[in-house]
């Protein structure tokens, strides 16, 4: 895995995110699949990085104690949606407005994909989302 730390041309927003190689990386920039979370432009550069490389001494036992029990409370809460809420996939968005403005059907709990910019133009209509980390279930 690698992190580049990233900008955006059109906004100056800069943010992490993580590759599984270079080639990737390079891969999704020419297939146009990055883009900015703020203003959903694909103007996405990389920025100049220090490397951060971490040695066993850097992490002390109650720190990985500690970030494994964040992991296993993430588990169970994503055991929770996924027994109890319908996922709805890609079409987050459209189901949210479609539940909120139709009277006549039945509130539900969903759960799917957005991106930043759906969330934010649900939120600016008065349609309450909430975001989760979504790990991987075999992740460490």
């Amino acid at each position: 895995m690698i992190k580049y730390k990233l900008i955006c041309k059109d906004c100056n927003n800069i943010f992490d995110s993580w590759f599984s190689n270079s080639t990737d990386y390079e891969k999704l920039k020419k297939k146009k699949y990055l883009n900015c979370h703020i203003c959903d432009s694909q103007k996405i550069e990389k920025t100049l990085m220090a490397p951060n490389v971490l040695n066993s001494s850097d992490f002390k036992n109650k720190d990985i104690d500690k970030i494994k029990e964040i992991k296993s409370k993430l588990r169970e809460f994503k055991k929770f949606i996924k027994n109890n809420f319908k996922y709805v996939g890609e079409n987050f968005a459209y189901e949210a407005r479609s539940i909120h403005y139709d009277p006549k059907k039945k509130k539900k709990a969903i759960y799917g994909k957005a991106s930043f910019k759906e969330i934010e133009d649900l939120k600016q209509e008065g349609i309450n989302t909430e975001e989760f980390p979504w790990i991987d279930d075999k992740e460490n």
